[in-house]
């Protein structure tokens, strides 16, 4: 199965998660800027991170067109969502979550959130997050 890590990152947080990802899964690590939506879809399993933004949602200028632009041409493809936090509970992970199956996704795993970057990875969600991956 190819698989591949997409993400958007302003402090760094998200990227630092998208390269430990990238090392243990042994895949391509790229940001949004780097790829295009169709070329994205070409994989079999797309791994997206994104940091809670705002009022914790999706960061508005640049990853959330390519999520919807993604999910318009990789409906019924195996996804896996990972993003960092400072504040709240979470929300948004839970309200992508819904929002990419409710689009035609498949998530395969429950998304791993961590507040702040790789260093503050909860190691046994992290390990279940990577063997659902394998």
């Amino acid at each position: 199965m190819n698989k591949i890590v997409i993400y958007w990152s302003g402090t760094g947080n998200t990227e630092s998660i998208a390269n430990k990802i990238k090392s243990d899964l042994g895949c391509e690590a790229v940001s949004v800027s780097g790829i295009s939506t169709l070329d994205a879809s070409k994989f079999d399993l797309i791994i997206l991170g994104c940091p809670s933004m705002g009022n914790e949602e999706l960061e508005s200028d640049e990853f959330r067109p390519f999520f919807e632009g993604l999910m318009s041409v990789a409906k019924g493809k195996k996804f896996a969502l990972f993003g960092s936090y400072g504040w709240g509970d979470g929300e948004w992970m839970r309200n992508w979550q819904d929002e990419l199956v409710s689009l035609g996704g498949n998530l395969v795993c429950d998304g791993l959130i961590v507040n702040g970057d790789e260093s503050q990875i909860d190691s046994n969600s992290y390990n279940a997050f990577i063997s659902a991956l394998k």
